[in-house]
């Protein structure tokens, strides 16, 4: 534990330095160990593209324990800080949850209000931000600095769920830094307007999703820095690409 202490002291620090951190989203040690090596400061393991390296599918179709194991061999990797993508928590109590992700060393998590396995039913705001401060009691419990990253869908769901998305997000990432979230991650935006509006609800790191090579509808790395955004992961979009190019060099040998 004391390893995972450590490593979760400086991931929060890392998180509350006023700094912008790229944590890259890895699938597997291949992949880890390329962006240990180009030098980041912590990584994000995505249960989307481990899915899709394991012949399953994202939306907690996984077996939790399969990829907890696997989530344990990439955090052993690596000589880093790395955070997990545990979707809406594969039905177990924050207690448990959190239990089970220090016992493989992982030292932060997204946790997201679409619980897949309900119907993929959107939690009610303050049933989200219960869910989140159970798990900050926790983590808090067990002495580790653990960077719960709140995620909600709101503006990914649209107006078919929500009136006003965009306001629904900004309330839910509020309640969630509330509830102890130490970073907040509203899905689904594709504008500097966007994400300045969301900025002005919390005081955490606010968390995008960013292509590796195209960046963000907001811009570049250096725009998003000037926006205020203060994290930025890329979800399966490095892994997409990663095949976009495979496909188009391997066709080149068919015969």
């Amino acid at each position: 534990m004391s390893d995972v202490t450590s490593r979760a002291r400086l991931f929060a620090e890392a998180h509350s330095s006023g700094r912008l951190l790229v944590l890259p989203t890895v699938w597997d040690t291949w992949s880890a160990h390329i962006a240990a090596e180009a030098g980041f400061e912590g990584l994000t393991i995505g249960s989307h593209p481990v899915a899709d390296a394991t012949g399953s599918a994202d939306g907690e179709n996984m077996d939790f324990q399969d990829y907890l194991d696997t989530s344990r061999r990439i955090i052993g990797s690596v000589d880093l800080p790395v955070s997990v993508d545990v979707e809406s928590g594969y039905g177990l109590a924050p207690a448990e949850l959190i239990e089970r992700l220090l016992g493989i060393g992982a030292v932060g998590a997204n946790i997201e209000d679409v619980v897949h396995s309900e119907g993929k039913r959107v939690r009610e705001r303050t049933e989200h931000a219960d869910y989140i401060a159970a798990s900050r009691q926790a983590a808090d419990e067990a002495g580790v600095d653990f960077v719960l990253n709140g995620r909600t869908d709101a503006v990914k769901l649209g107006t078919g769920v929500f009136s006003d998305p965009l306001a629904e997000a900004a309330e839910r990432i509020r309640l969630m830094e509330q509830a102890g979230a130490r970073s907040v991650y509203p899905v689904g935006l594709t504008t500097a307007e966007q994400i300045s509006r969301l900025l002005e609800a919390v005081k955490v790191p606010l968390n995008v999703t960013a292509h590796p090579i195209d960046g963000h509808g907001a811009g570049n790395l250096a725009d998003l820095t000037a926006l205020g955004v203060r994290r930025v992961s890329f979800g399966p979009l490095w892994q997409m690409w990663l095949a976009q190019q495979s496909t188009a060099e391997l066709v080149r040998w068919r015969s």
